[in-house]
């Protein structure tokens, strides 16, 4: 995959800014006299590395070169990247890093078990990237589709969203929905620039999706909140619900959604 002159930029200060929050003591590297610019020298990180310093220096200059993934893993090593990191790095160089293993997101077997207990009401857990990491058997009436018990990777809204063509039937003001859900991935996925995860989910649906290709060029940005929601019911056709976001303490940006229905139909108390 060719790189774009605005990845070799980020590569470039990805690559700067990695090196210089390393110093001599922690690669063993003797202490010299007073230096001039914060962490490593390029020198000594291009030595770390096993590569030419003149290649490195056109790597941080941002020069259109192409560094094969081995050079990119010795690299990731002497700047000793996490696993997130060294993604990110395979990526800004023009890697595809989608077989990159990503680790299940941690969820709680008491959290995982709260939708269950809201039954009847539709209710689920999303994490940052909008997976599925729990939810009742009334959400998975609600939302169909969304659910593949066969498939290797969790569910997940946004690709639901904007990929599932019921979901258009579903969500009865779809475009709105859809506009506001997207806003508020953008703004999860700011706080995360170097998880891969974010970044191949983006790039799933602007590759797929026409409106999330022309509504991310747009930056619109949105918390998670609560509001109402128009949603097709399997049975009722036509019903506005209430939904309600509670944040996880341990986890904040593990999300409890619970779905009810205005209780219209209830009578009203008794005078007293």
């Amino acid at each position: 995959m060719p790189r774009q002159p605005d990845q070799s930029r980020q590569l470039a200060a990805f690559l700067r800014s990695r090196r210089e929050r390393l110093t001599p003591a922690e690669v063993g590297l003797p202490q010299t006299a007073r230096r001039r610019t914060p962490g490593l020298r390029r020198e000594e990180l291009a030595l770390l590395a096993g590569i030419s310093a003149t290649w490195y220096t056109y790597l941080e200059q941002g020069r259109q070169i192409r560094a094969s993934e081995q050079v990119l893993d010795s690299l990731a090593t002497a700047l000793r990247l996490d696993r997130h990191e060294r993604a990110h790095l395979l990526q800004l160089a023009g890697h595809a890093t989608a077989d990159a293993p990503d680790e299940p997101e941690p969820l709680t077997a008491e959290v995982a078990s709260v939708p269950s207990l809201l039954q009847p009401n539709p209710a689920y857990v999303i994490g940052g990237t909008y997976d599925v990491l729990s939810h009742n058997q009334a959400a998975e009436a609600l939302f169909p589709r969304l659910i593949d018990h066969e498939s290797k990777r969790p569910p997940n809204f946004l690709r639901w969203v904007f990929l599932e063509p019921m979901a258009r039937e579903i969500v009865v003001d779809w475009e709105p929905e859809a506009r506001g859900l997207l806003a508020r991935f953008r703004t999860q996925a700011g706080r995360h620039p170097t998880d891969p995860r974010y970044n191949r989910l983006i790039d799933e649906l602007t590759e797929h999706s026409p409106e999330a290709r022309a509504w991310w060029r747009q930056y619109e940005v949105q918390a998670r909140h609560s509001g109402h929601k128009r949603l097709r019911h399997p049975h009722r056709g036509p019903v506005e619900y209430a939904y309600t976001a509670f944040h996880l303490a341990e986890h904040p940006e593990q999300t409890l959604v619970v779905y009810i229905e205005p209780a219209a139909d209830q009578p009203s108390p008794p005078d007293l």
